[in-house]
């Protein structure tokens, strides 16, 4: 049964819980980035709050009440909302192992509704940018180290600010993107399980942010993350990532994975950022908390990394196989010179055109454009947060060297693996070979052994059938075969309850 009466108290708002009504009393503070200490801003806010929320929650929002003195003066205001069952709160289904599964794919479909119907601007764009993202983050590091007893260890929020921020450095056209698509709308700001009540006639979603218009002007799929985080904290990663597939679903949004993490790992942080103040104010937990949403936060960082990979090699020792493999298992996107080299001379990737090594659409000028156009492609992907994978022979320094620099231009992590195998292997290979783009011989192979520079920084890789699978070699050289989250969302098999 519940309670007749309870009252609940924010830094900001005392909460009177009657019967089957609550009234949200806001008290008179200024705490810099919000000021309720006259009458007036305070029935502002209180009507800019029933206003918001009326978006998500219609019947829950009432109205705004006066309150008045024995006199009949008018003193302060009240906003008046419905009263939501405690047990129903979505944090609270969660715990009691009730299925939300229906639940959390109404409510991304609602917040997909909601951003749909959104209003956009040039005022809303600026905010949601990636260089206010990144001045978010910045203040955030500041707020934290500014603390006179510090809670998170300075390397791990070294770690956190430099992957942070690196990816933010080399994602400009990415973000750029997003404002052209209309992706930064007027969201809620405040995605929380203990917001979210899950009745019988579908969730109600309460409680945005009303006082800084600012923090809800954002990217959708940055306020859909806030809510992925809060569920991953709770214990439910695999809830989040239903919960971010049904939302992109919902809004078409093919935005790359890696912003998905970035976005959830910022939202973390914030959160790690709360928790380190309330310890500093004594609260109990918080230490914990902070330390358990840091790691949080740095285990979608790393996730959220994006690597250049160079596969590379002689003919016939696996590296187009190999390269295909780390794509399959990763997601990555795959680029082979093979096939841009016969696209870019207007020749179908299945027509064969042998001819001697340096000779016919292997002349050094061909090969020259082939790898310049590889890299530009493999650039532009990197830049929108794409990891990309490189198939060629990469025998040219020159050539190693100019994909360096795509990776530093990017803020990539350039990985180089370079297959090998035994000279009989690769013989035998290259006479049984059937259904490739390559056009090389043994005697190709040959002139390319004999022209092949020094490549000391790559990672060998053995691919002779006698030796551990080449996926799971690769894999483990660089470092991918058992990564902090997974690097790629996946869309898991769960079903509406």
């Amino acid at each position: 049964m519940r309670p007749w009466a309870q009252i609940k108290e924010t830094h900001i708002a005392v909460v009177v819980l009657l019967g089957d009504h609550a009234f949200k009393l806001k008290k008179p503070v200024n705490l810099g980035f919000l000021d309720f200490t006259t009458r007036q801003a305070r029935q502002a806010i209180c009507h800019r709050e029933v206003e918001l929320n009326r978006r998500l929650a219609a019947d829950v929002y009432e109205g705004v009440a006066d309150v008045r003195g024995p006199d009949g003066e008018l003193c302060d205001h009240l906003v008046v909302m419905r009263r939501m069952p405690e047990e129903r709160r979505l944090s609270a289904v969660l715990r009691s192992g009730r299925p939300v599964e229906g639940h959390l794919r109404q409510v991304a479909r609602m917040i997909a509704g909601m951003h749909g119907r959104s209003r956009h601007g040039p005022e809303i764009d600026q905010q949601g940018g990636r260089q206010a993202l990144r001045s978010r983050w910045s203040a955030s590091f500041d707020e934290i180290r500014a603390l006179t007893d510090p809670v998170l260890d300075t390397e791990i929020i070294g770690q956190i600010e430099r992957l942070a921020l690196r990816f933010l450095d080399g994602r400009a056209p990415l973000f750029a993107a997003r404002i052209a698509e209309g992706r930064i709308i007027d969201g809620h700001g405040d995605l929380l399980t203990e917001d979210i009540f899950c009745l019988q006639d579908g969730p109600r979603i309460l409680d945005c942010l009303e006082f800084d218009d600012r923090l809800r002007f954002l990217d959708g799929l940055d306020d859909a993350a806030f809510l992925a985080m809060d569920l991953e904290h709770l214990g439910a990663p695999r809830l989040a990532e239903a919960f971010l597939h049904w939302y992109t679903e919902f809004t078409d949004d093919h935005a790359p994975p890696s912003l998905w993490h970035h976005y959830v790992a910022y939202r973390a942080f914030v959160r790690a950022k709360v928790a380190c103040l309330r310890q500093q104010q004594g609260g109990s937990g918080a230490a914990g908390e902070a330390h358990r949403l840091a790691e949080l936060t740095l285990r979608h960082l790393q996730a959220g990394t994006i690597p250049l990979i160079l596969v590379g090699g002689l003919p016939a020792t696996g590296k187009s196989t190999l390269a295909a493999a780390l794509a399959d298992h990763l997601g990555y996107t795959l680029l082979s010179s093979d096939r841009i080299r016969k696209e870019l001379c207007a020749i179908t990737p299945e027509q064969h055109t042998p001819a001697p090594f340096g000779e016919g659409i292997y002349r050094p000028e061909r090969t020259q454009r082939t790898y310049h156009e590889m890299l530009s492609r493999a650039e532009l992907l990197l830049h929108h947060g794409e990891p990309v994978i490189l198939d060629a022979s990469w025998i040219d320094a020159d050539h190693r060297a100019a994909a360096a620099a795509v990776a530093r231009r990017t803020c990539s992590d350039l990985v180089a693996l370079r297959c090998t195998a035994p000279p009989q292997i690769t013989a035998e290979r290259l006479t049984h070979r059937s259904g490739t783009t390559s056009d090389a011989d043994q005697t190709i192979a040959t002139a390319m052994t004999q022209t092949m520079q020094p490549w000391p920084e790559a990672i060998e890789i053995d691919t002779s059938p006698t030796t551990e699978p080449p996926l799971d070699r690769a894999l483990a050289a660089i470092n991918l075969s058992a990564p902090p989250a997974p690097r790629r969302f996946r869309r898991p098999q769960l079903e509406p309850d």
